[in-house]
């Protein structure tokens, strides 16, 4: 068994899923890569399918993207029009999202400046600031 299965399979278990070959695949799909991966759950299931021959149910497609998000292993990015996005990069950063293609595009945390930021509610704290610019095509 290679280093990286070893590793999809303590993953899953660390997110209390048994790593069954349908879930050290999507493993595979999410976290062998060089890049960030920016995917909504109907991409990755179409991903799994296409190009990887795999029928997966969206159920176990789901079960298995929100227990990686819940442990932190993916972060989850709400557009604001009832579609979620995932990233496999959990560090701070901010995204541009493309309209036309419906695509995610990093942005390095350096290359935007907050100025000013709320006072948060009484007992709470700001985490985290992220912030995502739509982008569309030029008239």
């Amino acid at each position: 068994m290679s280093n990286l299965v070893t590793n999809y399979i303590a993953k899953l278990r660390l997110s209390g899923l048994r790593p069954t070959k349908q879930r050290i695949k999507i493993c595979e799909v999410l976290f062998n890569r060089e890049d960030t991966f920016h995917f909504s759950i109907s991409d990755l299931t179409k991903i799994l399918r296409m190009q990887h021959n795999q029928k997966i149910s969206l159920a176990t497609v789901y079960n298995t993207v929100h227990a990686f998000q819940k442990k932190g292993y993916l972060k989850e990015i709400n557009i604001g029009n009832d579609t979620t996005y995932f990233d496999t990069n959990t560090l701070s950063h901010h995204h541009f999202y493309d309209e036309q293609t419906k695509e995610l595009i990093d942005i390095d945390s350096q290359e935007v400046e907050i100025k000013n930021t709320p006072v948060p509610p009484s007992g709470k704290k700001i985490e985290d600031i992220e912030v995502t610019i739509k982008i569309s095509k030029k008239n």
